[in-house]
């Protein structure tokens, strides 16, 4: 089953966050202030939280230090809402710090997070399961790939308000939308279909490739072999839309006229409800 098959990261974490070292220390200072695809954050608050990943990684996840308790409720909505005010209240702390610091910090924090990621046993449970995925408990393998979607898709958001490329390379897009489709079995686990069904996801240009979700006994399978049969549905996308959508800083209605839509349009559709964030 391909939701068993680890994602190879750990090597991409030290060039990945490299390169945002280098896109920090190129952007002037209108650049830091310009606003990203993540609703109210500037560059400045997407850097900062970037940061804020780090250190939580280290004092978290390496220390085992947990200075505030998670919610008693173990629901998706609780969680996402305790996250989110966790986020908040470190944007709105981080205002008082300068570019420069935040750049030194990065930088500070940068070697220590990779050199923890790589002591990892892929095949140990991780210390948290990886919630859109719909698993409630996950192997580092699938931590790692997690981690690595939100280093990625965070950069992404500053070079896109910055016009700067770099990360947009089979080598670093691939792996992180083979990621996220993790989540297209748990997105469609109360959708009914014929047993057999497949729909086929392809995200355009060398960048990305095929995915196939078809039908089983009880539940959906993801799996990149094409299954014998017609599609009853296919989805066409551009990696520069896919990572926005479902990512959730743009909606499904935002990018109807970007996307290819064939066969049963209810289960066409479906696919745009994807989300691979705690959102």
């Amino acid at each position: 089953m391909m939701p068993d098959t680890p994602i190879p990261v750990k090597h991409l974490f030290k060039p990945l966050d490299d390169l945002l070292i280098n896109l920090l220390e190129s952007l002037s200072p209108e650049e830091w202030n310009k606003h990203t695809v993540a609703k109210a954050w500037t560059v400045k608050d997407v850097a900062s939280h970037l940061l804020d990943g780090n250190i939580r990684t280290l004092s978290i996840q390496r220390d085992n230090f947990f200075g505030e308790k998670s919610p008693v409720s173990n629901s998706y909505m609780d969680m996402v809402g305790w996250l989110n005010g966790l986020n908040a209240d470190w944007i709105k702390a981080s205002k008082r710090i300068s570019p420069d610091v935040l750049i030194l910090l990065h930088k500070a924090t940068r070697d220590l997070v990779t050199t923890y990621y790589q002591s990892l046993d892929l095949n140990a449970p991780a210390i948290f399961p990886v919630d859109w995925a719909g698993e409630t408990e996950s192997l580092n393998w699938m931590h790692l790939a997690r981690e690595y979607t939100e280093k990625w898709h965070h950069q992404q958001q500053i070079r896109e308000a910055t016009g700067r490329d770099g990360i947009m390379t089979r080598e670093f897009f691939y792996p992180f939308i083979d990621s996220f489709f993790r989540a297209l079995p748990h997105t469609f686990r109360k959708v009914g279909a014929p047993l057999g069904t497949i729909i086929k996801i392809n995200v355009t240009t060398q960048l990305g490739g095929n995915w196939y979700l078809q039908k089983q006994a009880s539940n959906w399978q993801l799996q990149k072999d094409e299954p014998t049969g017609v599609p009853a549905a296919t989805v066409s996308i551009s990696p520069q839309t896919s990572w926005k959508l479902f990512s959730k800083s743009i909606r499904p209605e935002g990018v109807r006229g970007s996307v290819e839509l064939t066969g049963d349009t209810r289960l066409a559709e479906h696919v745009l409800q994807m989300v691979s964030v705690m959102a």
